[in-house]
């Protein structure tokens, strides 16, 4: 995966000039789009039965309602997706898909077949929230407005699918190529993109297109794949009484440093370059105040447009790690020393995708169809892997209006979400035919 992404990844300059486009007309002309793909879209609106299938869509509306309400109260925590996962799939029972089974890494997979199948289309949404099993999921309605957390991000995003596959039922629409309808488990957190790597992975089906539904509204078209690396570390030593036993390593001590050596040193990186990040962002060790700690850890995450970077920050974190661990074990005055586990929990690749790829200008032009202007994004969805092997992807928005994303005041208003439906409807079909 690492030489995928390595080969894949387009730099500012070379990106615009396989595109054709110098830097400053890039800037200018990035959501370019090629009128074939719009007379394309056009034509295809005006046919009679995607008419039908957008009346279809809105006489749903009260359907797509019940069915995001009883997604969302199904708690879908970081590996825990299996209830909310077997209930989407009676749900896609139900709307009669073709075929359907749930894979090895819990991912749930409906298959509509299409009349030719040269190719396979994924319709994307996933499952896993990043709230803990405990947290209280009901669903509260406010002067039309939704409240509850994961109700945008993403169970929308599957009631989205399961109204698509009803509209193409009751319609008696067929796509030629196939179409895979996946929920996928693990977008979230730790869960590192686990299910659509295991899609893409060996075992896998055959996908040659993937678009995703996430947050934002209906005008993003997200091309860039923001990458990630994560990271524990954890200092673990002996431990004792903080009078007793003073003169032992201290994990805590050891992390403390480590985290400022490293602060220091990824400051000066990150001031200058393609955008990248870094975040301390968990802290976890010891039993009491007057304790030697047996252990202390963190969780670092890294981010960065461009792959090189995220393996440049990696060594200045291995090595602000490194002497820590070496300062403070010079600083022992009697015991064993302190060990070190630096272990790399999150590996999500970086990609970009051109513009002029067909299903890109499509998502373009639907979107200007509706209405609206698209919106070229960066982000950290499923469709990353995908994007980061060259596969045409892309990730676009629930529709509707909501905010406070993984927040347990999260909230979602149907202002006018069935275009959004409409939207992904329009956008599959040109991809598949029909």
């Amino acid at each position: 995966m690492k030489n995928c992404r390595a080969t894949l990844f387009f730099t500012t300059v070379s990106f615009f000039l396989m595109t054709g486009f110098y830097s400053i007309q890039a800037q200018e002309n990035e959501t370019t789009i090629d009128k074939k793909y719009s007379r394309q879209i056009s034509k295809l609106a005006k046919n009679k039965k995607i008419q039908k299938a957008f009346e279809t869509i809105r006489a749903l509306e009260p359907e797509t309602h019940n069915d995001l309400i009883e997604l969302t109260e199904i708690p879908a925590p970081p590996f825990k997706e299996q209830t909310r996962a077997n209930a989407f799939a009676q749900k896609l029972r139900e709307a009669q898909i073709d075929s359907l089974w749930i894979d090895a890494e819990g991912n749930v997979i409906g298959l509509l077949k299409g009349t030719e199948r040269n190719k396979v289309v994924a319709l994307n949404a996933h499952l896993d929230t990043v709230f803990p099993e405990e947290t209280d999921v009901k669903v509260r309605i406010s002067n039309d407005t939704l409240y509850a957390p994961g109700i945008g991000d993403d169970t929308r995003g599957l009631a989205m699918l399961l109204t698509v596959l009803k509209t193409l039922n009751k319609t008696q629409i067929r796509p030629k190529d196939a179409l895979l309808f996946v929920a996928t488990v693990g977008e979230e957190g730790l869960g590192d993109l686990r299910g659509v790597k295991a899609l893409f992975g060996p075992t896998g089906p055959k996908i040659d297109a993937w678009v995703s539904i996430d947050g934002g509204e209906l005008g993003r078209v997200n091309n860039k794949a923001l990458g990630s690396y994560r990271y524990k570390i954890t200092y673990e030593g002996p431990g004792g009484h903080s009078w007793g036993a003073f003169g032992l390593v201290n994990p805590h001590h050891a992390l403390g440093t480590a985290i400022d050596r490293f602060v220091t040193a990824a400051d000066n990186y990150t001031s200058s370059g393609p955008k990248t990040s870094y975040n301390v962002g968990v802290i976890e060790g010891g039993t009491s105040i007057n304790s030697v700690p047996f252990s202390s850890s963190m969780l670092v995450d890294i981010r960065s447009v461009e792959p090189t970077r995220l393996d440049d920050m990696e060594q200045l974190l291995k090595t602000a790690t490194e002497e820590a661990l070496t300062l403070q074990n010079s600083r022992k005055r009697r015991g064993p020393e302190l060990q070190l586990r630096f272990e790399k929990i999150g590996n999500r690749p970086s990609g970009e995708l051109a513009t002029t790829l067909p299903l890109i200008q499509r998502a373009m032009a639907a979107t200007q169809f509706f209405g609206k202007t698209p919106q070229l994004t960066r982000g950290s969805t499923d469709a990353n892997i995908p994007i980061s092997l060259g596969i045409p992807a892309v990730t676009v928005g629930r529709g509707g209006t909501g905010g406070k994303a993984h927040s347990l005041d999260e909230w979602w208003y149907n202002d006018k979400g069935y275009e959004a439906i409409q939207f992904v409807l329009l956008l599959v079909l040109a991809q598949t035919g029909i």
